[in-house]
This record gives structure tokens, C-alpha cells and sequence, in this order.
């Protein structure tokens, strides 16, 4: 830095510290300026916290996500879509199934056709709002600020005519270039309020397809109530273990004759004293010597099992940043609950269920498939 940036930056520091800790007074501002400056500080955490909170709405953490309504609907319908299918088609319950899944993943589907819209047509406008003319005002504004404790510090200490005129038609220019940003930028209300209605005309767009998908599906499963009703009942008989061909105890002891009082008849057990005498019997007719007992096998290792139940192995460390997720360490086995979407797992660690990304595992028994 050359030294007549350092000594600038020097004289922006000893004004600062004598604004505020010393009492001097600075260039004061009328209070138009003050306004814009408010009103452009709430413009900046209003798209700040607009992004976050419609990416939050679009694409939440996997914790949000198990509560969002496409999500929920694609679940539930490969569920509803899986066992009616496993029913059979001779059931009008497994056919009814099959329709509600069905009319789920097209609700699902509209929910992401929902999602594209508005990241094209409000968040990327939002980013760009954000990244361009936001960052230049927020330049401007923070140059002036610079040049105005400049201009002040100069005058304060009574610097040369041409060194404070310097320094006045910098803050001036600045001052202007602070004024025509935060203008331009507060007056943008019609751009803004079109990207809204864009928003609006989506979501409006997103729930009539659903109404119109769930009045379709409604019709159609009163209609399998009215065949259901309709359908008369067959008379039921269950079957005996005769009619199965299964033997049973009394056919066997009629084809074996018929008496069966030999199993109850009691059978003569030793008594300990009868066992502990032959034993001894046993011992003085014979002299030979014990035979030595036979050698014993070593022990063997048992061989780990290998895990039957859908689970993977941590590769790091992962720390959880939003509620509702697994942390775990390297090379933790975590059961596999489900898979959330292409990049997420919801799993079982220590008896704490969570979500986790499946770029810090890998997959030993992997889950089953639909």
C-alpha cells in the first residue's frame, strides 16, 4: 500500500475512534438518506432470508423433507402401489389401492414441476438481485461511509485547502453514487411484485391439479365401495383336518389295533443306590486301569456373522448440522431404516434414529428393493 493510502486509512481510523469514543461530531446526514439506508438494510435480509426460507420450502434438509408433502406422497404411494399389486387383482381393495397410489404420484410429480417453477422464475432472480445490484449499493454505501470519516478527520485537524476540497468532492461523489443505488433499487417494486405473482400463479397452479387429481380419484374409489357392496358373499365352510388328508393320532391307533396301553405303562427306573452299587461292582471286577480321556479338539474362534439386516459402514466422521440427523464416527454400522432420496439415508445408530448423507457411508447389506 503506498503511503498515501496508509495515511488515509489512518486518518478513517482516528476519525472512527474519535466519534466514538471521544464525542466529535461527524457530517451529518438529512434523514431521506437515513430512510433509504433503512429500508435498503431490510431489502438486504429480506432476500437473504426469502432465499433461505423458499429453498427450505422447495428443497428442505432431509429432516424438513420428511415432512413435505411430495415426499410423503411418493411414499406413501409406492407403499399403496407395492401391496396392492401383491394382493391380486381379484381383490377390489388391492385395486383401489393401486388407483390412490397412482393419483399420489402424480400429485408428487405436480410438486415437482412446482419446485422447478419457482427456482427459475423467483430464486434465481432473488440470487441475481442479491449477487449484483445489492453488492454494488452495499459498495457504494461502504465507500462513502470511508470518505466521509476522511473528509472529516481533514477538517477536524485543519489540513490544507486543497487536501479538504479533495477529500469533499470525493465524498460528494460518493454520496451519489450511495443516493442513485439505493434508489434505483428501493423503486424496483414492479419486478419484484411480478416475481410474487409468478410465485403465487404457482403454487395456485400446484393445488388445482391436485384438487382436480383428488376429485378423479375420489369418484373412482366410491366406485369400487358401490362394487364392493355390490358383490355378493359366497358361503364360507373351513375345512377339517380330515378333509386336508392329514393323519390323525386316533386313525393311527386304530391301524396299529387299537390298544395303546403300552405307552402308559410306567417303565422300572434304577435307583441311585442301584447305580451307585453296579458302578462299584463295576470297579472291583476289573483292575485295569482308567482309560485316559480322550484328547480335546482346540477350541475354535467362532466365525463373525455377517450382518442379515440392511446396514452400512461410516467411511467419516459426520457431524450433524440441522435436527433430526444421525451423527456417527468413522467405521459405525448403522442399520438402513430407508433411503430419503439419491443422496440421503434415514438410519438407526444406538438406538438414535436420523438422517445422514450417503456420500460418508458405505453400503453393506444393502436395502431391499420394491
Amino acid at each position: 500500500m503506498a503511503f498515501a493510502g496508509l495515511k488515509k486509512q489512518i486518518n478513517k481510523a482516528n476519525q472512527y475512534v474519535t466519534e466514538k469514543m471521544g464525542g466529535a461530531e461527524g457530517t451529518k446526514l438529512d434523514l431521506d438518506f437515513m430512510e433509504m439506508e433503512r429500508k435498503t438494510d431490510v431489502t438486504v435480509e429480506l432476500v437473504e432470508e426469502l432465499q433461505a426460507k423458499t429453498k427450505e420450502y422447495l428443497q428442505p434438509n432431509p429432516t424438513a423433507r420428511a415432512k413435505m408433502a411430495a415426499v410423503k406422497e411418493g411414499i406413501l404411494a409406492d407403499c399403496m402401489l407395492t401391496y396392492g399389486k401383491k394382493l391380486g387383482e381379484d381383490s377390489i381393495f388391492a385395486s383401489a389401492l393401486v388407483e390412490m397410489g397412482d393419483s399420489l404420484k402424480q400429485m408428487a410429480d405436480v410438486k415437482y414441476s412446482l419446485d422447478d417453477n419457482i427456482k427459475q422464475n423467483f430464486l434465481e432472480p432473488l440470487h441475481q438481485l442479491q449477487t449484483k445490484d445489492l453488492k454494488e449499493v452495499m459498495h457504494h454505501r461502504k465507500k462513502l461511509q470511508g470518505r466521509r470519516l476522511d473528509f472529516d478527520c481533514k477538517k477536524r485537524r485543519q489540513a490544507k485547502d486543497d487536501e479538504i476540497r479533495s477529500a469533499e468532492e470525493k465524498f460528494a461523489e460518493s454520496l451519489q453514487l450511495a443516493q442513485v443505488g439505493m434508489y434505483n433499487l428501493l423503486e424496483n417494486d414492479v419486478e419484484q411484485v411480478s416475481q410474487l405473482v409468478t410465485f403465487a400463479e404457482g403454487m395456485l397452479d400446484y393445488h388445482s391439479q391436485c384438487s382436480e387429481i383428488l376429485k378423479v380419484l375420489v369418484e373412482t374409489l366410491n366406485e369400487k365401495r358401490e362394487e364392493a357392496a355390490a358383490r355378493p358373499k359366497s358361503e364360507f365352510v373351513p375345512k377339517t383336518l380330515a378333509d386336508l388328508n392329514i393323519e390323525m393320532l386316533g386313525s393311527q391307533d386304530g391301524m396299529n389295533g387299537g390298544s395303546s396301553s403300552h405307552l402308559s405303562s410306567p417303565v422300572n427306573k434304577p435307583t441311585h443306590l442301584e447305580l451307585l452299587g453296579n458302578g462299584q461292582a463295576q470297579a472291583r471286577s476289573t483292575n485295569a486301569s482308567p482309560l485316559p480321556s480322550p484328547m480335546r479338539s482346540p477350541a475354535r474362534t467362532p466365525m463373525p456373522t455377517k450382518p442379515t439386516q440392511p446396514c452400512c459402514t461410516a467411511l467419516y466422521d459426520f457431524e450433524p448440522e440441522n435436527p433430526g440427523e444421525l451423527g456417527f464416527k468413522e467405521n459405525d454400522v448403522i442399520t438402513l431404516i430407508q433411503r430419503v432420496d439419491e443422496n440421503w439415508f434415514e438410519g438407526s445408530l444406538n438406538g438414535r434414529n436420523g438422517y445422514f448423507p450417503q456420500s460418508y457411508v458405505q453400503v453393506t447389506v444393502p436395502l431391499p428393493s420394491n
